[in-house]
């Protein structure tokens, strides 16, 4: 099991890395666990923090069973223990999480990125409940509370952690969807009980009311603009911070379209290089040639980002040699 304060710094959501057959309806299994390993690994060397799978960049819902399985084995085995590890659980209803935290356990990992049930909208009250019992039920099981009120369709309010603190297996949340004051309210509660991950254009002012992390999808074009963000935070470096998410958030692109906004982020992934996703997974296929267009123009300014900004990560990590 992790702490809070185990976890922290920048958290890689890992795509579910796709075999070259991974777009034909009728194919079976479509992890690839070579480029897995390889990206996993890679990405471990390179400095960063915590990995969560199977979220939603994560693909948790255009994976077979079968294919969940192999992916949680080959996370457990790729990373081996060298960080926080948190595997993606989120399911259209409680007793598919409850198989998903099994097979999860059962493979050796340690942590959980679970959403609360979303085909219909839960209650607030519902979705207490429901990290309650899932906690009970896997006492040696690390909770990441994954909190997006824009998929899971119920915002979980400040108020409710007065009872989710509670719950000494949640130790984390990924959530990028609370106001400052919210934010402040609801460090008020749990303080740093729960490690808080939120968005990277967020980090600066979050990290200064308590935030502990940040995570990101764009880390796996190479993830030295990020770790360059999480260093200049951790010196206290607030203006190189600002400057940094200055250059992250250049390549944003207005509201977020969710038919594109990270199943097609994948391609920009490919096209940087820095890993291999390999292809997009049924029914996300067919995409506008604009909108590859935007994620071959991302991942160059990514890719000269990397160059930019590496030399001072690997700098200042040889310096603490």
């Amino acid at each position: 099991m992790y702490t809070a304060q185990e976890v922290h710094g920048l958290m890689a959501m890992m795509p579910a890395f796709a075999t070259a057959d991974a777009a034909n309806i009728r194919a079976r299994n479509t992890v690839d666990v070579d480029n897995l390993k390889a990206g996993v690994d890679r990405i471990i060397r390179d400095g960063v923090n915590v990995i969560a799978t199977t979220g939603s960049f994560g693909e948790f819902h255009t994976l077979l069973w079968d294919e969940f399985q192999t992916l949680v084995r080959a996370s457990v085995e790729a990373v081996n223990k060298r960080v926080p590890l948190f595997i993606g659980c989120t399911a259209l209803n409680s007793r598919e999480v409850v198989q998903r935290m099994e097979i999860a356990r059962d493979a050796g990992a340690e942590g959980v990125l679970v959403g609360v049930p979303f085909y219909f909208p839960s209650t607030v009250d519902n979705a207490v409940r429901f990290y309650q019992e899932i906690a009970e039920l896997f006492p040696t099981l690390s909770i990441m509370i994954y909190h997006n009120p824009d998929l899971h369709h119920v915002r979980i309010p400040v108020e409710a952690f007065q009872q989710l603190v509670q719950i000494p297996t949640i130790v984390a949340m990924k959530d990028s969807h609370r106001t400052t004051r919210s934010f402040i309210e609801l460090k008020s509660i749990v303080g740093h009980r729960i490690s808080h991950f939120v968005i990277a254009g967020q980090y600066v002012p979050y990290a200064q009311l308590g935030a502990e992390g940040f995570w990101s999808y764009e880390c796996w074009m190479g993830p030295w603009p990020a770790l360059r963000l999480r260093d200049a935070v951790a010196a206290g470096e607030t203006d190189a911070a600002i400057a940094v998410i200055r250059d992250i958030t250049a390549a944003y692109e207005g509201p977020p379209q969710l038919q594109w906004r990270e199943t097609a982020f994948k391609l920009a992934i490919r096209h940087a290089g820095y890993v291999d996703p390999g292809p997009l997974r049924p029914p996300f296929l067919t995409i506008p040639p604009e909108v590859d267009a935007r994620m071959q123009a991302r991942a160059k300014y990514w890719t000269e980002l990397c160059a930019k900004y590496r030399p001072q990560v690997e700098a200042a990590a040889a310096a603490t040699v």
